[in-house]
């Protein structure tokens, strides 16, 4: 980690938690030396992240600081768009689906229909994470994100692309869809496509289902076609 960057965030959290905040007690919440509080302080207020309001009241964060939210605000936006396109496809066809995003080096459920699903084995999956190198979900992010976005992913896993991880995304790319790599004594499949706008990926969405119920080739035969239309329905309102 650097340091400084992380006194910097370590004060800003400290901030956040409060209206305004004294160097004192600032110093005394982060564990940080006064000098090093008053040098972060003056950085973030030259920043516009942070001002003064007054010597006995001491600092706090500016509004700018709202702007660090936007990613975060266009994944609640995309649920918004996804949540009923995604129960009508449950309502069609039974299964449930997931939507996940790319957070901190693995998949994050963001949005399900387990609980309106009458073949789902769980109630809740919401923040559940996932593998992005095993997972349905991210296997169909990294086989359809553009080449920049795709080398920057496996770095941070550190993780180097060989011939066999550009055929397996270049197989999911002519399918459409991508499958969980399983354990042979795995019971639940997931079947995943990308929500995309050009080569950017807004999100994934999968499919699971009962590995006895259903060969993979059966899947695609079934579901490829839906599940990607369902992407698309998303992308656009997504846009709005």
């Amino acid at each position: 980690m650097i340091e400084p960057v992380g006194r910097c965030f370590a004060v800003m959290e400290a901030l956040s938690r409060r209206p305004q905040g004294t160097i004192a007690a600032l110093a005394s919440e982060t564990g940080l030396p006064r000098p090093t509080v008053v040098r972060l302080l003056q950085t973030l207020v030259e920043l516009g992240y942070a001002t003064r309001v007054s010597r006995d009241m001491g600092y706090r964060l500016t509004d700018k600081v709202l702007g660090l939210a936007q990613g975060i605000r266009f994944v609640d936006h995309l649920v918004d768009a996804a949540a009923p396109h995604m129960s009508a496809f449950t309502r069609a066809y039974g299964w449930p689906l997931y939507l996940g995003t790319i957070s901190n080096r693995a998949m994050t459920i963001r949005h399900s229909t387990a609980a309106e699903s009458p073949m789902s084995f769980e109630r809740a999956a919401l923040q559940r994470r996932s593998p992005i190198l095993s997972s349905a979900l991210g296997r169909a992010w990294l086989a359809f994100c553009s080449t920049e976005e795709r080398r920057a992913v496996l770095r941070d896993l550190g993780v180097r692309q060989d011939t066999r991880l550009a055929a397996a995304f270049e197989r999911i790319r002519q399918d459409g869809v991508a499958f969980t790599v399983l354990p042979r004594s795995g019971r639940l499949q997931g079947i995943g496509v990308a929500i995309r706008k050009g080569e950017r990926v807004m999100g994934c969405l999968s499919m699971r289902f009962i590995r006895s119920a259903m060969t993979e080739e059966e899947a695609v035969r079934r579901y490829a076609a839906p599940l990607n239309a369902l992407a698309v329905a998303i992308a656009t309102d997504a846009e709005r």
